[in-house]
């Protein structure tokens, strides 16, 4: 097993397991249960380090597919880009994660409000991953691509379509 098949394999983990984390948490305020809070941060700080090998072995990914036909460098590009940001949030929830659960024990009621801090970027952590997943799908996967790149279906229509992607964040 080389470097893509295990971000192949592991890059689903932090998407499924953040948004885990926020249903974790949501169920947590739903019961008043600070054990099952404290398992949502918990889950937070465990992607938190597969989100690591996940993004190292991105690298040799693209090594790997940029010469296949139909591959787009721009398509390739804006996963990259989403992928940074995406890691930086998720490991900001795992320190925070970390953190939250330290103050359960030396500051209660600092805990709670770092909790309901936590909930809020677990669901920003979980959109900039999910995004980030929906861009790499479409490096390989013509079919859910948008637009003119599943229209033209090449490489020009692949790098409209990831110039569009771009533009929409500035």
């Amino acid at each position: 097993m080389d470097a893509t098949h295990l971000h192949l394999l592991l890059n689903h983990f932090p998407i499924i397991g953040t948004l885990l984390g926020v249903g974790v948490m949501l169920y947590g305020y739903l019961t008043a249960s600070e054990q099952v809070k404290k398992a949502a941060l918990w889950t937070w700080a465990a992607m938190a380090v597969v989100a690591i090998p996940v993004f190292l072995t991105g690298e040799p990914a693209e090594e790997s597919v940029e010469s296949l036909a139909g591959v787009s460098e721009g398509l390739i590009e804006a996963h990259e880009d989403a992928a940074t940001v995406a890691l930086w949030l998720m490991e900001a929830l795992g320190l925070l994660s970390l953190v939250t659960l330290v103050f359960y024990k030396t500051n209660p009621t600092l805990s709670k409000s770092l909790v309901l801090v936590s909930t809020v970027l677990g669901l920003v952590v979980f959109g900039a991953m999910a995004r980030t997943g929906y861009l790499g799908g479409q490096i390989r996967h013509s079919e859910i691509r948008s637009g003119i790149a599943a229209n033209n279906g090449g490489e020009q229509g692949a790098e409209a379509e990831a110039q569009g992607e771009m533009d929409d964040d500035d």
